[in-house]
């Protein structure tokens, strides 16, 4: 290696986790470009199968076993990020793999033998993504944005970050989608503009605004659907194909072929962009099922879902109390706006044609790279303010919320407020943290529960408890509670709790003002997950030390296997399984603790002497 090589700074990759396919870009040069996959394609397809072997493929590879083993293969995973069973609904039937139901709130993948989670699927798809990356390029890459859906919410947001820490990538940031996209596009070059992103993907739905200004992109509002996309598109033609062929054979095709026949759909759906009609044709044994598809019918029955796009950018021109009139620019992102009914319905809205010059495939992945150009600092003169997409807050008297960030507040950003106590002789409060825009406990996402103990027991009313929230630039929340009198503190890097049915958030709001928060079993998860962090914090700083260099290979791996196993124990609700994990890599950094112990006491004698 040359000493400018050495010199080099790291490339920061870009990378797009989609629903349907992920893409991964660097920054080459002064222009950012996507890195093709082997089989030469820029996309890889976000599916990941289980062969019978137990070994994980993905991409093209895992692709061909929705034909040969749908049981084994999973697609659409970021539709399951940071969601549980009670989420999904009707939408399971058409799924090849099978949900298991353990009785928590975390979704849990069984693909053959082996059962995954949805940041572990998506762990996958960016190792592979990353391992491309590096077979194009000679190098390794060790950092990376990854953008996320606009209207992300917190566990959403959560799960993507852990993802990447499973992979084994530094996440530097989490950017939206939209965002991604206009600095991708150079709008920037723009000295003043305002400019609307629509991003229809596979499985999610984003409309941001934002305001340029001298190279600084400040989003202005942001509204979406993190469950509406071009899968909808798809499961709606395909249940209507269902349907047909259940009156005329008597029966539905499963497995590997409902599997067949989903992916005809999908093809007959893609040639309606350039062709004025389509045909599905599927085959089983001697029965033959057609279907031809005229463009006027499928506009026809696209038209609600279309709607509810434009729905949303109507409510995020209020939000960002603005005109569509006084849009300066509109830029079009995702697959599906390859459908000529979405480009017309934008262009119609807001009054002017959109961009489509580049890829609209491509042009988030591009977006990213040039975010990860701008903290490598190889890319000038452009800032980033973004805004979280639903508002943030407590519960208080009554299962009411009260907001501390309001929805589109520019991230990062702080907000705190005085709290007191309700009952005489309080001890500990309760702290529920909730994310949404309605007004009661129950029609929000309950995101974490905590307690503040210490306090002093005087009449209710008299404490003064302040509640501070901190939400990072990756819109991701931290909570402390402050007991002003006594100075007792309690701080908590919000982790979600997956897929909470109603009945399950009401069960909790209720025992938790009966009880004060003396849930033992959930105090034991919040204790053990705690530990768990700790110690995952300090491995990580570890890494960084001269000792770790000294360790042998097979001690270094081990480390990583353990700190791996730990991160998916740390979704679980599993307190004894998380402590498991905690003592394996407690025992797998032994003699790492040892190296950097000796390495400190040469460094005092040194001083000393």
């Amino acid at each position: 290696m040359s000493e400018n090589d050495r010199r080099r700074p790291e490339s920061v990759a870009g990378i797009d986790l989609g629903t349907t396919n992920s893409l991964i870009a660097v920054m080459e040069g002064a222009r950012p470009r996507v890195l093709p996959a082997p089989e030469g394609r820029a996309v890889m397809p976000s599916v990941v199968a289980v062969t019978a072997a137990g070994e994980i493929v993905v991409g093209e590879q895992a692709r061909r076993y929705l034909l040969d083993a749908p049981e084994c293969t999973a697609y659409s995973v970021k539709r399951l990020m940071g969601k549980g069973p009670a989420d999904i609904g009707e939408e399971r039937r058409l799924f090849p793999f099978r949900i298991e139901e353990q009785g928590d709130t975390i979704i849990r993948l069984r693909l053959g033998e082996r059962v995954l989670t949805p940041p572990e699927l998506s762990a996958c798809i960016l190792r592979q993504l990353v391992l491309n990356a590096e077979a194009h390029l000679g190098a390794r890459l060790r950092q990376a944005v990854i953008t996320v859906p606009a209207y992300f919410n917190d566990a959403q947001r959560q799960a993507t970050r852990d993802a990447g820490r499973i992979a084994g990538i530094e996440v530097l940031r989490l950017v939206n989608e939209p965002t991604a996209a206009a600095l991708a596009y150079g709008l920037d070059r723009r000295r003043e503009g305002v400019v609307a992103v629509y991003d229809l993907g596979g499985g999610t739905f984003d409309i941001s605004i934002l305001k340029l200004h001298d190279g600084i992109f400040e989003v202005l509002a942001t509204h979406g659907d993190t469950h509406l996309g071009g899968d909808d598109i798809d499961n709606l033609l395909l249940r209507i194909a269902l349907e047909e062929i259940r009156n005329e054979w008597g029966e539905e095709p499963a497995g590997e072929a409902l599997q067949r026949l989903r992916r005809t759909v999908i093809e007959a759906k893609e040639r309606l962009s350039e062709a004025p009609e389509a045909e599905i044709q599927f085959a089983r044994g001697r029965r033959r099922y057609s279907r031809r598809i005229a463009r006027g019918l499928f506009e026809r029955l696209i038209a609600d879902i279309v709607e509810r796009t434009l729905a949303s950018c109507r409510q995020c021109l209020r939000d960002a109390g603005l005109t569509a009139g006084q849009v300066d620019e509109v830029v079009l992102v995702g697959g599906s706006t390859r459908i000529p009914m979405v480009r017309r319905a934008v262009a119609g809205l807001f009054g002017r044609q959109p961009h489509t010059e580049l890829n609209p495939e491509e042009v988030v992945a591009l977006g990213a790279a040039v975010e990860g150009g701008i903290l490598a600092g190889s890319v000038a003169g452009k800032l980033l303010l973004d805004v979280n997409p639903l508002s943030l807050g407590i519960e208080t008297m009554g299962g009411v919320v009260s907001r501390l960030i309001p929805r589109n507040s520019t991230i990062p950003a702080s907000a705190s407020e005085i709290f007191t106590t309700a009952v005489d002789g309080q001890t500990n409060v309760l702290i529920h943290v909730v994310q949404g825009d309605r007004e009661r406990v129950e029609d929000c996402r309950s995101l974490a529960r905590f307690d503040l103990k210490g306090i002093d027991p005087l009449p209710a009313g008299l404490p003064r408890i302040e509640v501070r929230f901190l939400i990072d630039a990756n819109g991701i929340l931290n909570v402390t509670a402050r007991d002003a009198r006594t100075g007792m503190e309690q701080s908590v890097d919000v982790k979600p709790t997956y897929g909470l049915t109603e009945e399950q958030v009401q069960a909790m709001i209720a025992e938790s003002i009966a009880r004060a928060g003396d849930d033992l079993e959930a105090r034991e998860v919040r204790d053990a997950q705690a530990e768990a962090d700790a110690i995952l914090a300090a491995v990580e700083q570890a890494r960084r030390e001269e000792a770790w260099t000294t360790l042998a290979e097979d001690e270094r791996a081990a480390i990583t296997a353990a700190v791996n196993r730990l991160l998916v124990a740390r979704h679980s609700a599993n307190a004894p399984l998380i402590r498991a994990m905690i003592r394996q890599l407690d025992r797998s950094t032994e003699k790492l603790a040892e190296e950097m112990l000796k390495r400190a006491g040469e460094s005092a004698a040194s001083a000393d002497a």
